[in-house]
């Protein structure tokens, strides 16, 4: 990252700022330190913020989606010539981007999860292991086809399935796993196959956040029976709407499609049990809007240099303030190729930091970071899934420490999706000169 000395710190004056942190924690160091951060006062004690970016400025850092020519022209030669060609242009592209044998564009990535439910023809009160830590759709549509979602905690480092807590909750009923690849980092699909491949367990996978992530050069997606993806407008590739169900089988493919598509069964080879089925379909209508399938071709073209642009910013900040005791960053094994997605996540330890949470996002807050103590809405304490009316059988409600862990420790910060050096920059100097004071907000 290249530094205009009129406006940034020079390297040895950030090296001093670390070693003065450390000191002070130690209670060596005084106000008087000569080193800029400890001299500083905290913009919570009236010091200028040192973040000096204006706030509409950051919120344009991290605009999305983005669309800009391509997706507008696309659009607007839809609009002169409609027809639903989009779809299966984007179904194209996709199999050719992935090397899927099958796959079925879906209204949305909800509707992609519910014809795969469908497909999976399991008998109600079948368990699918799921991740409490995620979005209702992962889990929801289950109650549609009698199944029960079976809770796995997460590991409160990675916010990933924990294959560890899912043999511990194995059951007779379990039929299947479906990990989440939260917020762009890949789960360990390995080790969840060996473990599913052991009790005959189907593996589903849930790749809402992280379409270019891979393990081992294997995408995510391809690691599952079958896999669903969004384009929802938050999404790394935004349609505003729309889902895609990617399926290694054509059994599968065939089932999921008709539950969704009654126009399609003719489509299907001669001797597929479900080509009978031309225009009644089998359940729901989920065809995508072509106008969504014009915009994610155009996202689609653009994932991967946007996935290593976003990657490359974000570590130019990680790498520097995870120095800082106590406070890190979501494990990735040297085997992973992850994108980020909506928040850059870090985790604070209290005890190594020696100050809480709540003080740290409150002191960067007045800095001018926008930090904050991130919770996820954890599905199993919702009143949904208490409710026995709902299910064909009642789901156990457990306990998942691992996912309490996370929402007591993780910090968000913006996922600047621009490039904005002066900003990180500002943002590390901000980290910096927290720590600096730290002995200061432990005894606040």
């Amino acid at each position: 990252m290249r530094r205009d000395p009129s406006k940034q710190r020079p390297e040895a004056t950030r090296r001093t700022v670390l070693q003065t942190a450390g000191a002070l924690a130690a209670g060596l160091l005084t106000q008087s330190t000569t080193a800029q951060g400890a001299t500083e006062n905290l913009a919570l004690q009236g010091g200028p913020p040192a973040v000096t970016t204006p706030s509409r400025k950051q919120v344009e850092a991290a605009r999305w989606p983005i669309f800009g020519a391509e997706e507008e022209q696309a659009i607007v030669d839809l609009v002169r010539n409609p027809g639903y060609g989009p779809i299966a242009a984007l179904e194209a592209d996709w199999k050719d981007y992935f090397q899927a044998p099958f796959v079925k564009a879906q209204c949305n990535g909800t509707s992609a999860i519910a014809a795969m439910f469908f497909a999976l023809d399991l008998p109600p009160g079948s368990e699918i292991m799921v991740p409490s830590y995620t979005f209702f759709a992962s889990i929801v549509p289950m109650r549609v086809f009698g199944l029960v979602p079976r809770f796995v905690d997460v590991n409160p480092r990675t916010l990933n399935f924990d294959v560890d807590d899912a043999k511990r909750r194995l059951t007779k009923n379990t039929k299947a796993v479906f990990p989440v690849h939260w917020m762009g980092l890949p789960c360990a699909m390995d080790e969840i196959n060996d473990f599913a491949a052991e009790h005959g367990l189907a593996v589903l996978e849930d790749v809402a956040h992280s379409p270019g992530a891979s393990l081992k050069g294997k995408p995510m997606g391809t690691w599952g029976r079958m896999s669903i993806f969004s384009y929802q407008a938050s999404k790394p590739i935004p349609a505003m709407e729309g889902g895609m169900g990617m399926y290694q089988n054509r059994e599968d493919y065939e089932r999921a499609t008709t539950f969704g598509h009654s126009d399609l069964p003719p489509s299907f080879p001669a001797n597929s049990p479900y080509r009978k089925f031309e225009g009644s379909g089998l359940g729901l209508k989920f065809r995508m809007n072509p106008m969504a399938a014009v915009l994610a071709r155009a996202q689609l073209r653009k994932l991967k240099a946007r996935n290593e642009d976003g990657v490359a910013q974000v570590r130019k900040l990680n790498e520097r303030i995870t120095q800082l005791p106590g406070l890190v960053e979501p494990t990735i094994r040297s085997d992973m190729t992850r994108l980020y997605y909506s928040s850059n996540i870090l985790f604070l330890d209290e005890a190594k930091a020696g100050f809480t949470r709540a003080a740290l996002v409150k002191a960067l807050q007045a800095e001018g970071v926008k930090a904050t103590a991130h919770r996820y809405r954890l599905q199993h304490k919702l009143p949904l899934y208490q409710d026995a009316a709902w299910w064909h059988h009642a789901p156990v409600i457990p306990n998942l420490p691992g996912s309490d862990e996370a929402n007591r420790t993780a910090i968000g910060l913006p996922y600047f999706t621009s490039e904005v050096p002066e900003l990180v920059e500002q943002y590390a100097q901000a980290f910096e000169k927290v720590w600096a004071h730290r002995k200061q907000l432990a005894e606040s």
